[in-house]
């Protein structure tokens, strides 16, 4: 048993107390601030044209990391008990490691689409037809395929709003790529033990090491 006198245990409940002041505040926050961002400017991007895909509009990302978020504060609000004596806890930090996983996945995808497309808008030719601005990568291949953005009076405006989103969205996504996986390696470095049923080892040191004194 661990005594009040014992500097381990010391430096365990001031760590666990310290941690309230930086973990997981600091990453929950973070990813509030740009999961609000990126489903803003995912609702943005859904509003310049009607045909852009949801792939194109990441909202959905934007959202996970929300969750996520709030996952985090909700961790905030349940009272630290050593070893995991309550079910509640444990989940909760479960749960929280596992969303960030999903939301970083989320994000790289994100990145993935918002690059595919701004590449594909940089080789664009585009021309306004009847309130539609339609564009092609080979104006010179009468078979290439025609990307039509509904809903789009001036294609010069089109094209200068949606890269500029376009990049934002990988900006923003980047970030709260590397700030989910932040969380993934804090949580799994700092938490380990949490995670880990079994017999601890120190334990049984001790007891042998009594038994051959005895």
């Amino acid at each position: 048993k661990k005594t009040k006198g014992d500097p381990k245990t010391g430096q365990e409940e001031e760590s666990h107390t310290c941690c309230g002041c930086r973990f997981p505040l600091l990453f929950a926050l973070l990813q509030l601030a740009l999961g609000i961002s990126v489903t803003v400017l995912g609702f943005l991007m859904a509003g310049i044209s009607s045909s852009l895909l949801v792939r194109d509009t990441p909202y959905w990302a934007g959202i996970i990391v929300c969750v996520v978020s709030l996952v985090g504060l909700v961790m905030l609000c349940i009272s630290y008990q050593p070893d995991e004596k309550t079910c509640v806890q444990f989940t909760v930090k479960l749960m929280y490691f596992l969303l960030s996983a999903l939301a970083l996945v989320a994000c790289v995808l994100a990145v993935a689409f918002a690059a595919h497309h701004y590449l594909q808008m940089t080789k664009f030719t585009c021309d306004t037809i009847l309130e539609s601005c339609q564009c092609k990568l080979d104006t010179a291949d009468p078979l290439g395929r025609t990307f039509i953005y509904q809903d789009a009076a001036d294609c010069g405006n089109l094209t200068s709003m949606l890269n500029l989103y376009l990049l934002l969205q990988m900006v923003l996504n980047l970030i709260a790529a590397l700030v989910c996986l932040s969380a993934c390696f804090v949580m799994w470095k700092h938490r380990y033990q949490v995670f880990y049923v079994g017999v601890r080892f120190y334990p049984l040191t001790a007891t042998e090491g009594q038994q051959q004194k005895v």
